[in-house]
């Protein structure tokens, strides 16, 4: 099994930017990180820098595209190696708006000897392993026969990691919204898959909120890729290193986390980059923890601006200290009036 794709964390649009990904990569040091969706066309024709530059600290990294032409895509997983990305995916399996009339997406799944020429096109001019995301199916179609169909056409083009999000997309009469929970999951299908395919990394995708879930699925197939629950609740990572990759170091704390940001959110202001570039992906930090609503309204009132100082993460992580202490001595005191009666 490779165990590169053992745990994942989902390419998501206006999230998984550069700046969050740093700050999941101190969390986890080996799960496997993806940018958002980039477009072959914007890569060969746009500001390479502002859509592919990232910290060498975020790697593993992988470069997520899309597209359906062999051409672009293949143009731009080689410059996507050449920026220094350890793998290039492609997006079979969004099924916005945007996609839609740009005919990719979870609009390929229609067309699986597409994906496999895109595939064959890409994986000819890189070095890096070339991968697969997508959908079990697409409206109308038997997911039975649409994903094992899409699964063996590229598989026939070299392919051989496949992330696969458990759900159909409703290209009709579903938003991209609704496209995230309401289609049913269909785990089975997934794990029927990798026995179907056993020589293949496959990957499952969707609706998975706990470790226990990942090491579940993990019986079944080769690894987890996890979207919404790494973004809002993030330090549910840090389980990743120890139970998935049998890391044995000692992980870092949410404090901890804070203070190695605040020299990186020194360099960003220092390039004129806005405080809130980070700290909108901080939110979650401090989920389920004494203090956590302090944290985010500190954040919401004090980070948003052109001039602000990094200094504001210093400033919420004291009123989360404080708030922590507070809750510790009212413990304290309940445990000593207890053994007290």
């Amino acid at each position: 099994m490779n165990a590169s794709h053992k745990f994942c964390v989902a390419p998501m649009m206006d999230w998984t930017d550069r700046h969050d990904r740093f700050f999941l990569r101190l969390i986890s040091r080996h799960a496997r990180l993806y940018t958002e969706m980039v477009t072959a066309d914007a890569i060969r024709h746009g500001d390479r820098a502002r859509l592919l530059d990232f910290d060498a600290a975020e790697q593993p990294l992988a470069l997520q595209l899309g597209g359906s032409d062999p051409a672009a895509l293949s143009q731009a997983a080689r410059i996507g190696e050449d920026w220094g990305y350890d793998e290039i995916n492609l997006n079979v399996g969004c099924p916005s708006d945007r996609v839609q009339s740009g005919a990719f997406g979870a609009c390929l799944m229609r067309d699986p000897d597409l994906v496999a020429t895109c595939m064959d096109a890409m994986r000819a001019c890189v070095q890096v392993p070339v991968t697969v995301k997508c959908r079990i199916g697409v409206d109308d179609q038997n997911p039975e026969e649409a994903l094992p169909r899409l699964v063996s056409a590229c598989h026939d083009a070299g392919v051989e990691v496949f992330i696969i999000h458990a759900r159909k997309a409703w290209l009709e009469g579903l938003s991209p919204k609704e496209n995230r929970d309401i289609p049913p999951l269909d785990y089975a299908l997934v794990h029927a898959l990798k026995r179907q395919f056993p020589k293949l990394t496959i990957v499952i995708n969707g609706g998975i909120e706990t470790m226990a879930q990942t090491q579940d699925h993990l019986t079944h197939v080769d690894g987890v890729m996890v979207g919404r629950m790494a973004y809002k609740n993030p330090y549910f990572l840090v389980d990743v290193d120890r139970l998935v990759f049998g890391a044995t170091d000692s992980p870092l704390s949410r404090d901890e986390i804070v203070e190695l940001l605040i020299p990186y959110a020194e360099q960003l202001v220092a390039k004129g980059i806005p405080l809130h570039a980070l700290t909108r992906h901080l939110m979650g930090l401090y989920q389920g923890c004494p203090g956590g609503r302090l944290w985010r309204r500190y954040l919401s009132e004090n980070a948003v601006g052109n001039h602000v100082s990094p200094q504001v993460l210093r400033g919420a992580l004291d009123v989360v200290k404080a708030q922590a202490e507070k809750a510790a001595q009212i413990q304290n005191a309940a445990q000593a009036d207890a053994a007290a009666s």
